[in-house]
């Protein structure tokens, strides 16, 4: 991106602080297709992610005001859709779709083989503390990066690993008793 993109992004923001309507509009037509992806990968449901999208954005013009720059506008964004897409499906309960692609991931730890049965690893997701829950979905389900994850999170990308991998520990003793 050159000086010139930066400066009338920051522009728009600017304007869509001060609640400019048509900035604001400039601002979700930049990034609703984006986000929209981002949640529906979360929820696997159009309408959901649909609902979800249309309050990350009431929320984020909403909460503009302590937007400071420190990341991008799109982290910024993506942050507050991943949390209410994570949010959404914790509240909702809604089982996490995509997993039966991803189960040959759970079934690299070579130590001890277990039975793999797929209701038992979502009971056991489910299970998770908060955290681990959210590393572990964002890593292996939506296929973040550790680095992403750090930036989504706020957290150290040595912290996003270490909590995968207790994660997938706790994962494992939990299934064993189910």
């Amino acid at each position: 991106m050159g000086t010139h993109s930066v400066n009338i992004h920051k522009e728009l923001l600017e304007k869509s602080k001060t609640g400019d309507r048509s900035a604001q509009f400039k601002l979700y037509e930049l990034y609703v297709d984006a986000m929209y992806n981002v949640v529906l990968r979360i929820l696997g449901n159009r309408e959901e992610a649909e609902d979800i999208l249309q309050e990350t954005f009431v929320d984020a013009f909403k909460n503009l005001k302590k937007f400071r720059y420190e990341s991008t506008f799109g982290a910024w964004i993506k942050r507050i859709a991943i949390n209410k897409s994570l949010n959404h499906l914790k509240t909702n309960k809604i089982k996490i779709t995509p997993i039966e692609d991803h189960e040959y991931y759970l079934a690299e730890e070579k130590e001890e083989p277990i039975e793999y049965d797929m209701r038992k690893i979502k009971i056991g997701i489910s299970k998770l503390p908060h955290g681990f829950k959210q590393i572990f979905s964002l890593y292996l389900l939506e296929g973040y990066s550790h680095k992403e994850i750090a930036e989504i999170l706020e957290i150290s990308e040595a912290t996003s690993k270490s909590q995968y991998h207790r994660a997938k520990k706790k994962l494992i003793e939990l299934i064993k008793t189910l």
